[in-house]
């Protein structure tokens, strides 16, 4: 399938409505992907397990999405995109409900396991419907939109959830996530242009982006580029307590600031991808690397240095939009497969960033070195997109 091949929007669809429909699915999966760390305590608490234990919980959601994205994109190659995201949405509002009904931790895990199964595939056909409500020259920006829902997600629905879950109990945080998959479901079908299904899909067909060299270096790009913000993200809690000896509130407002860039960023980034693609690559990993630099200073300095840094470091976030775009370009009938693969290759990012973090934390340095770890991975990710414009000059689509 080629980047025109959906057909844009009929009259009596809003561009602008089906938009704000797909990103709710964005902010229904980032509620519950985020919540779950800030509510890893309770859950522990309440089925009497460690921490660390309980951390496996939000591995399992991980692996669920690398799991899932490719299955589902592949088994689902046939069916209308519009079915597609409200099965998935469905599936999404099911196992989350299994969460918070789960009686034991080990039923919890594979709950959580299940509940990201439908994660990537989700924002990967979402991307392809958005690209497709919109002329061409603006589809990097509608990207940008539906992503908003997952960055918003971590200013209003974290701290709702959170809140909630101080009222009501953990498990409603999870039923509240139910409740807003069902809502994007009901959205998706009223809002979205109902897209003919491509007769000539077929799993195998999708699967030839594996063959494709250009998708996975620019996947690579993604996951190793993009660890370098979670390798200080991850960390924030601790180096706000930790290093700088302040509260939970404060804990609360730097994931605010965090939440906060990322949205502005993204939204950038995708305006500027409409206009010029890799320039808004080079401008995402490249002031990243310089910024992450900075940070461990900044992080040392004070609440207000470190808010500042913090904000600034979220320009990472815009490469999503970016390459989402970029492998719809070069991943010719591999559509659907491979704007899946991409949130599955930014989970990847999840676990490589904090690992390496946490390897010089161990070696005795204190949360803000998590800034030099960032750095690193930035300027590798910046390093292999330029290998993959060098490799698509060199040998365009091998």
């Amino acid at each position: 399938m080629t980047d025109t091949a959906l057909s844009h929007a009929p009259g009596d669809i809003s561009p602008n409505a089906a938009l704000f429909a797909l990103a709710l699915g964005g902010f229904a999966i980032g509620t519950t992907e985020f919540a779950s760390m800030a509510l890893l305590p309770d859950f522990a608490a309440h089925y009497g397990v460690s921490e660390a234990r309980a951390a496996d919980a939000i591995s399992a959601y991980a692996l669920g999405v690398v799991v899932g994205a490719p299955v589902l994109a592949v088994a689902g190659a046939r069916l209308r995109k519009r079915a597609m995201l409200i099965w998935l949405m469905l599936a999404f509002a099911v196992f989350n409900t299994l969460s918070a009904l789960a009686p034991n931790y080990a039923s919890f895990t594979f709950t959580r396991f299940l509940s990201g199964l439908p994660h990537g595939a989700y924002f990967g056909v979402s991307a392809l419907v958005a690209a497709s409500v919109v002329p061409p020259h603006k589809r990097a920006t509608a990207v940008a939109w539906v992503m908003m829902g997952l960055t918003i997600a971590t200013t209003i629905g974290v701290p709702a959830a959170s809140l909630m879950s101080q009222i009501t109990g953990w498990r409603s945080a999870y039923l509240l996530v139910g409740l807003l998959s069902l809502a994007t479901a009901f959205a998706v079908w009223r809002k979205t242009p109902p897209s003919p299904a491509d007769s000539a899909a077929s799993p195998l067909r999708e699967l030839s982006a594996l063959r494709n060299r250009q998708v996975w270096l620019t996947l690579a790009t993604g996951a190793v580029g993009f660890g370098g913000f979670f390798a200080v993200y991850t960390y924030i809690a601790s180096t706000v307590q930790t290093t700088l000896g302040s509260s939970e509130t404060a804990v609360a407002v730097m994931l605010g600031v965090a939440g906060l860039g990322m949205t502005v960023f993204n939204l950038l980034a995708g305006a500027l991808a409409d206009r010029h693609l890799n320039a808004s690559a080079f401008f995402c990993l490249g002031l990243g690397t310089v910024l992450l630099l900075l940070y461990p200073t900044l992080a040392a300095s004070g609440l207000w240095p470190m808010a500042l840094g913090l904000f600034a470091i979220c320009v990472l976030g815009g490469i999503s939009t970016v390459l989402q775009i970029r492998l719809m370009s070069v991943a010719g009938e591999a559509q659907q497969l491979a704007a899946s693969l991409h949130h599955a290759a930014f989970n990847v990012a999840n676990a490589v960033g904090p690992f390496l973090a946490a390897q010089v934390l161990l070696a005795g340095y204190g949360f803000p070195a998590s800034g030099y770890v960032g750095a690193g991975l930035s300027a590798a990710g910046l390093a292999i997109y330029m290998l993959t414009l060098w490799d698509a000059r060199r040998r365009p689509r091998t």
